[in-house]
């Protein structure tokens, strides 16, 4: 099982929302148009599917992005996260930022916070 960032860039606005809606019910939302897909191969082929159903690939863009199992996430800037809510398989180790407006996280898959 492999974590994808998927994002897209969807021209009309009415698939826009259609498509916000559908991705929202299988990955985390990162920002506006970047989620996090947790899953399968074939769960991720899915999902893909159900996108592509919904675009107008004339018009719209829709990528998926393996991330390394063991590689380092970084977090600039607000976390998409509450405070105080951490992913199970991740670490968030963070120290206070010194700048009130600079806030970031290191995510290492395999040690608890």
């Amino acid at each position: 099982m492999a974590d994808h960032i998927i994002c897209y860039d969807i021209a009309d606005p009415r698939r826009l929302g259609k498509i916000h809606r559908a991705i929202k019910k299988q990955a985390m939302p990162l920002q506006y148009s970047v989620f996090l897909f947790c899953g399968s191969d074939e769960k991720l082929q899915r999902c893909l599917d159900e996108l592509h159903q919904l675009m107008d690939p004339r018009h719209d863009d829709i990528r998926a992005y393996p991330l390394p199992q063991r590689g380092l996430r970084l977090v600039l800037g607000p976390s998409a996260l509450p405070e105080g809510i951490y992913w199970a398989e991740a670490n968030l180790l963070a120290p206070e930022p010194e700048h009130p407006a600079a806030s970031w996280t290191t995510l290492s898959p395999g040690t608890n916070p």
